[in-house]
């Protein structure tokens, strides 16, 4: 075997990279000299700030001495990952503005700043419906329960994405918005019936391959009425099979995660990134061990057990993204609003769930109620309003009016889609006395607040709409 035909089956796998605060991606320099070495596709791209994700590419691309794909989640805009660049509203919130507009102006946005730092391509929009409350995973993240709203959404995302010059990403085919376990920690099984999952969770994706998507990611979730098999569509030939021919789609199929345990339930890393090229994906994400996983594709080829033809499949159409992901970009254009603050507040102007604005008198007592807490990856920080009102429009204790605020979005950890008993039992301690609750998060978690205060909904604890919130809060009180 020659050292570029050993080169060949690495092509299918996209190692990560993550920015740590101190060392930005200093720390991952044996990761990426070792990644580089077995010639990898590409690479997925975890924080960081614009420049320093700018030289992080540049260095990739001088060393790799040839094109890469260079993914993100980009689902809130490039700023969700990179500081500096501009943070969109989730998705939800984009969709209760009634506008297709807004959204493929995000998308656009997007793309275009995304590849101003050297990525590419961008894993988003997300395509699952989002009906099932119990959700632990999608909620926000989907742009609404409606399969037709949605694919309506899906399509403005993609088209908007791809004319600015990134590819897009439908994600998770076909469909997670049915389930009740998150697929980072378990192998979710979903038994809706066939024809519900037809006519209802596959539309988007539906959409998106006629809207020209460049890409689709797989669920780490088993469909028993779709294929009795119980594989996950990432793992299953039947579900795969289905894409190409019935879809007709061409353009690449990407794994999810395969650090999730959804994938890995009952087998090695490395041998679930072989199932999943047999069964028909084009690349691997996110594996912990890049070097083994390029070892089984080769050991996979040379028993028999992976056909030449298939690979060759997956690096035809990766070289045919490649080309699409490094053309030209085309020139920016304007959207419905002046900016994302704009965006921002004009949710927030529509953004009363319950009760009327209130009269709020200073300084206020500003509560913060943090259910996102606790996890791997710690939140984004609490405390933007604060920053943006200053200490002297805030001071516990002084009679002013409370404001109580809920930070709630959906992270892998929790396991749940609701509150937990942490924040509850925070709530029925400051909330039942809160002049104004500011909930960042699902609407339907209306439902877990105490029911006399006034609700804003704030929809995400990003900075984008803390700040809006306290832009909202500058017009609403005075100083006693």
């Amino acid at each position: 075997m020659t050292p570029e035909s050993r080169r060949a089956p690495a092509r299918l796998i996209l190692p990560a990279l993550r920015s740590e605060a101190l060392s930005g991606f200093a720390h991952e320099a044996g990761r990426i000299a070792d990644a580089l070495e077995i010639g990898v596709g590409g690479f997925i791209i975890f924080g960081g700030t614009a420049e320093s994700v700018r030289r992080l590419t540049a260095d990739l691309l001088r060393r790799a001495g040839r094109p890469l794909l260079l993914a993100a989640d980009l689902e809130r805009g490039a700023g969700q990952q990179i500081s500096g660049l501009t943070e969109f509203p989730p998705p939800l919130a984009l969709a209760s503005l009634n506008d297709p507009g807004v959204v493929r102006w995000a998308a656009s946005v997007t793309a275009q700043e995304a590849r101003a730092v050297g990525i590419n391509w961008i894993f988003a929009p997300v395509a699952d419906l989002d009906v099932l409350a119990d959700n632990p995973i999608v909620q926000t993240r989907a742009f609404g329960a409606d399969p037709n709203e949605v694919a309506t959404c899906v399509r403005h995302w993609v088209e908007g994405c791809q004319s600015a010059g990134a590819l897009a990403c439908a994600k998770h085919y076909p469909g997670h918005g049915r389930t009740t376990v998150d697929s980072h920690i378990t192998l979710p099984i979903v038994e809706a019936p066939a024809a519900e999952l037809r006519a209802s969770d596959f539309l988007p994706f539906t959409v998106a391959v006629e809207s020209g998507v460049a890409s689709i990611m797989t669920a780490h979730v088993a469909y028993p009425t779709l294929d009795d098999s119980n594989l996950p569509a990432t793992l299953s030939r039947t579900l795969l099979g289905e894409l190409r021919t019935k879809s007709r789609f061409d353009g690449l199929v990407v794994t999810d995660a395969l650090i999730m345990d959804g994938a890995l339930s009952g087998r090695r890393e490395s041998d679930a990134a072989v199932q999943a090229v047999q069964a028909g994906a084009d690349l691997l994400l996110y594996p912990n061990d890049p070097r083994r996983v390029r070892d089984a594709l080769e050991a996979a080829l040379s028993s028999g057990n992976l056909k030449p033809e298939r690979l060759e499949e997956s690096l035809s159409r990766y070289e045919r993204a490649l080309a699409r992901a490094t053309a030209p970009t085309p020139p920016v254009t304007r959207g419905p609003y002046e900016s994302a603050e704009a965006l921002a507040d004009a949710l927030l102007k529509q953004g009363m769930v319950r009760g009327s604005p209130p009269t709020l008198v200073g300084p206020l007592d500003l509560v913060v109620v943090d259910d996102d807490i606790g996890g791997p990856y710690p939140p984004s920080p609490s405390d933007y309003v604060h920053r943006a009102l200053g200490p002297e429009l805030i001071g516990r204790y002084s009679g002013g009016s409370r404001v109580v605020m809920v930070f709630a979005e959906p992270r892998a950890w929790k396991g749940r889609s609701g509150l937990g008993s942490g924040s509850r039992d925070a709530l029925v301690h400051h909330g039942t006395g809160a002049d104004l609750i500011i909930l960042f998060g699902h609407p339907r978690l209306l439902a877990e607040l105490p029911n006399r205060a006034p609700v804003l909904l704030a929809w995400h604890r990003q900075r984008l709409m803390q700040e809006a919130v306290a832009r909202w809060l500058l017009r609403r009180f005075t100083k006693p």
